[in-house]
C-alpha cells in the first residue's frame, strides 16, 4: 500500500497488491458471516475515525459509521460546512490537526488532488471515500459481490456501460489486479482516463485478465456481469442535459441484459436515476445484486479499517 513514514493510505485500488486485496476480501467475508457485533472489545476499540465529506452521502457515511461502531470504534462526521477544505482552512492544517486527534481519516471529496494532499500531510491512514478520479471502496464491494454471486473473480467477464467515471476507473483497476476481463463501454468522448486504462492494462497483463474501452454495445455479449452508474455525477449537474442526449441508447434495460449471458448479474453502485441509466424494472430482476453491493460496502470497509489500524 501507499507508504509515508510507515503510514498506510488507501487512495486507489492500486494501493493494494493482488494478495492484499484477496486477503482483505477474505476478512470482509469473515465479518459478514459473524453476526455478533463487538462494540466494547472489537479490533477498533478505542479508535476514532474522522470523516471529512465535501459531498452528501448515504452508503459511504452509514457504512463507515456503522462499521466503526460494530468494531468498537467511533466515527466523527465532518460535513461540507464543518471543514470547508482549502477555504476555511488549508488541507495541510486539517491533515496535521486530525492526525493529533483521530486514528484514521476518510475523505469524500471533489478533487482527487485533495485526498492526495491530505495523505501527504497526515501521520494517520487516509482513505479515499470518493474523489473525481476513483471510488476504491466501492470497487472492493463490487469485487466481493461478484465473488459471492459467481464463486470466483479470475476469468469473470464484466461489462461496464455508461460514463467512464471514477467508479469505472476503480473497477478497471480492480479487474486488472484480480484477473477479470473488463470492458468499459461509453459514448464517444466519455471514455475512461487513458492513464488509468494503461495502469489497469499493466495490472491485467500480470494477472491474466484484460481491460479495455469501447463504444460498441455489442461488447455486452457474453458478459457475466453488467454494471452501470449515473450519467452525470455530483458536480456535473450543469452538464446533465447534454449527457442525457449523448448517452441515449446506453441505458441498461431488459433488452440490453438479453445480450449478456443468461445468468449474468446486474450491478449499480447507487443512487440510481431510474429511467435514465437503468430501467426500474430491470434493477429489480432476480439477477440484480445492487443491494448486495450496498451491504457489502459495510463489510469491506470494516476489513479495510481493521487492516489499516494494524
Amino acid at each position: 500500500m501507499t507508504v509515508r513514514t510507515q503510514t498506510r493510505h488507501y487512495l486507489s485500488v492500486g494501493d493494494l497488491s493482488a494478495e492484499e486485496t484477496r486477503s482483505l476480501l477474505r476478512l470482509a467475508i469473515e465479518f459478514k458471516r459473524e453476526p455478533v457485533y463487538r462494540p466494547r472489545h472489537g479490533p477498533l476499540a478505542g479508535k476514532t475515525l474522522a470523516m471529512i465529506f465535501q459531498k452528501p452521502s448515504l452508503r459511504t457515511r452509514v457504512s463507515f459509521e456503522s462499521g466503526m461502531t460494530q468494531l468498537g470504534g467511533h466515527a466523527i462526521y465532518l460535513g461540507p460546512e464543518d471543514v470547508r477544505l482549502g477555504q476555511r482552512e488549508t488541507v495541510e492544517d486539517v491533515a496535521r490537526t486530525l492526525s493529533r486527534m483521530a486514528d484514521m481519516v476518510v475523505a469524500r471529496v471533489f478533487a482527487h488532488a485533495t485526498v492526495e494532499e491530505l495523505a501527504r500531510h497526515a501521520s494517520v491512514p487516509v482513505v479515499n471515500g470518493l474523489s473525481d478520479l476513483e471510488h476504491p471502496c466501492q470497487a472492493l464491494a463490487d469485487l466481493l459481490t461478484i465473488q459471492e454471486r459467481k464463486g470466483k473473480l479470475a476469468g469473470v467477464r464484466l461489462a461496464f456501460v455508461g460514463d467512464g467515471n471514477n467508479v469505472a476507473h476503480s473497477l478497471m483497476l480492480g479487474a486488472g489486479l484480480l484477473g477479470l476481463h473488463c470492458v468499459v463501454i461509453t459514448p464517444p468522448g466519455y471514455g475512461p482516463n487513458p492513464k488509468v486504462g494503461a495502469r489497469a492494462a499493466r495490472l491485467a497483463a500480470a494477472s491474466g485478465g484484460s481491460v479495455r474501452a469501447s463504444h460498441d454495445l455489442e461488447q455486452v455479449a457474453g458478459a457475466d456481469v453488467v454494471y452501470t452508474d449515473v450519467w452525470a455525477s455530483m458536480g456535473q449537474e450543469s452538464d446533465a442535459e447534454a449527457r442525457r442526449e449523448a448517452f441515449r441508447g446506453f441505458q441498461v434495460n431488459d433488452a440490453l441484459m438479453s445480450r449478456a449471458r443468461s445468468d449474468a448479474i446486474l450491478l449499480h453502485c447507487l443512487p440510481a436515476h431510474y429511467g435514465e441509466e437503468i430501467e426500474y424494472g430491470t434493477s429489480r430482476r432476480a439477477s440484480s445484486a445492487i443491494f448486495d453491493q450496498a451491504e457489502n460496502r459495510l463489510h469491506v470497509e470494516k476489513a479495510l479499517l481493521t487492516r489499516l489500524a494494524e
